[in-house]
């Protein structure tokens, strides 16, 4: 296949950034999008040019790292998808694909689709753990779990921290990654105890951040690999709500 891509380059972010044109013109369509990604950075190295740099990591859709802008959109055209797991086979011979960075003022540009998302880390590290001895692990059945809790649990802990729900939010919101990361542990006997002050830290953190408000047009949940439900948002604000009054802050 012959692919035309117009790849975001910028080296640094101070520095103005501008799309170059670059032309593949023996792609397979086996290819994941990272590997022709690859197979353009081996034609530019060749050449003494600089490589286009990315975020990468596991390549598997687990860890997140991949995130970027095709075509407009977070990972690309397929749903719940991380951009390692999209394949070339998505495209036709002679598409044209515009490749951009995530852009948000909490994840300034290191180099051309390379973010700085260390903002989601400082969010985490704010509150997103709970508080307890180490030692040896507790018998399985002294704290009762409903199946129904477990899973809405499982389900808001499988957030992998990409920010494609920050890039697809016009107000650059990361009220769907902070909303998962305090639902999963309020959903557990062993995080409750702790669910007002971690909101509040996190919240706040949040703010302090850059990050934009929640307007509810949902795109969030239809970029996110993983569909997290903005229900995590509902959740989030209720605890917000309910630690305000609690501390009467």
């Amino acid at each position: 296949m012959k692919i035309n891509l117009k790849i975001w380059r910028q080296k640094d972010k101070r520095s103005k950034g501008e799309f170059c044109d670059y032309i593949l013109e023996e792609v397979n369509q086996d290819m994941s999008f990272l590997e022709m990604l690859d197979m353009l950075n081996n034609i530019l190295v060749k050449k003494g040019e600089r490589a286009v740099e990315f975020d990468h990591d596991c390549r598997e859709g687990i860890c997140g790292q991949c995130g970027m802008m095709i075509n407009g959109i977070a990972h690309g055209p397929l749903k719940n998808t991380t951009t390692c797991q999209l394949h070339m086979r998505e495209f036709k011979d002679g598409d044209t694909i515009y490749i951009e960075p995530f852009k948000a003022t909490a994840f300034p540009i290191v180099r051309d689709l390379k973010v700085d998302r260390s903002s989601l880390d400082r969010i985490i590290a704010s509150g997103g753990y709970i508080s307890v001895d180490t030692g040896q692990a507790p018998e399985a059945n002294s704290i009762p779990v409903t199946y129904h809790e477990a899973e809405t649990a499982f389900d808001a802990a499988a957030c992998i921290g990409c920010g494609a729900c920050v890039a697809s939010c016009k107000n650059s919101s990361a009220a769907l990654f902070t909303g998962a990361k305090i639902t999963h542990l309020a959903r557990l006997p062993q995080g409750d105890k702790e669910t007002a002050a971690r909101t509040l830290t996190m919240v706040d953190q949040m703010e302090q951040e850059g990050f934009g408000h929640c307007s509810n047009t949902e795109a969030c949940q239809v970029e996110c690999p993983e569909d997290i439900s903005v229900l995590t948002i509902a959740r989030m604000n209720y605890e917000y709500n309910r630690a305000r009054v609690l501390f009467k802050k």
